[in-house]
């Protein structure tokens, strides 16, 4: 028996997209910088910058891209001092309301992120969301990778669930959402409150929105075709 659902799917970020955690980002971004000599960011300088694989958004600030051995020093550091901040961080804003009413409604969603597996899924627990996705996956293997292929494995789960990626959206906050959605063929839909400016966002050719609301209705409206 089929149990694939009708209606749109979507496949929720995490970070900077259902977690407002910029300030912590750039808070903890900056005081990776102090301990490796390099120069404070300013939120308006990191979301005109930031890229993934994270690699080439420090490439773009130092000028050449780190070392391996450098690269794993800022890796490490930078969670450290993000995993001390996250505490403070909380959903954003309309985020627990719509994850609810979609899941009221029948309609299925998933996340998919590359936090650590290890530390996401105590995360989104503690925001008591957990039930409202049919899948949670975070990333299991080396961060200095796009999404991409941790998407197509995301997918590849949940076949049972949704076999058509037409009616599959993705909503993010980085232009790598897109790449991802696109790489599986689903649709993408980016969001104004996280890692990247507005005017970087617009450059993947998606729909950018302001808010997690305004993506859900274009999601909605975009699967309706």
């Amino acid at each position: 028996m089929s149990t694939h659902s009708v209606g749109t799917h979507l496949v929720w970020d995490w970070n900077g997209t259902l977690f407002h955690d910029i300030d912590a980002v750039i808070e903890a971004t900056n005081a990776s910088f102090a301990e490796l000599g390099l120069a404070p960011i300013t939120l308006e300088r990191y979301q005109e910058l930031y890229c993934v694989p994270v690699p080439r958004f420090y490439e773009r600030l130092m000028g050449r891209l780190p070392t391996d051995a450098e690269w794993e020093v800022m890796d490490a550091t930078f969670h450290r001092h993000y995993w001390a901040l996250a505490d403070r961080c909380g959903l954003a804003e309309g985020a627990a309301e719509l994850l609810a009413a979609r899941r009221a409604a029948g309609l299925t969603q998933s996340l998919c992120s590359l936090a650590p597996q290890d530390n996401l899924l105590p995360v989104v627990t503690s925001h008591g969301i957990m039930e409202h996705f049919v899948r949670v996956d975070g990333r299991t293997g080396p961060s200095n990778q796009g999404k991409a292929a941790q998407m197509a494995r995301h997918l590849a789960a949940l076949a049972d669930v949704v076999a058509d990626p037409g009616r599959i959206v993705v909503i993010g906050d980085a232009l790598d959402d897109a790449v991802a959605a696109a790489h599986v063929g689903a649709h993408a839909v980016l969001y104004t409150g996280g890692s990247h400016s507005r005017a970087s966002l617009e450059s993947a050719g998606v729909p950018v929105v302001d808010s997690l609301a305004a993506a859900v209705a274009e999601a909605e409206r975009i699967a309706a075709g």
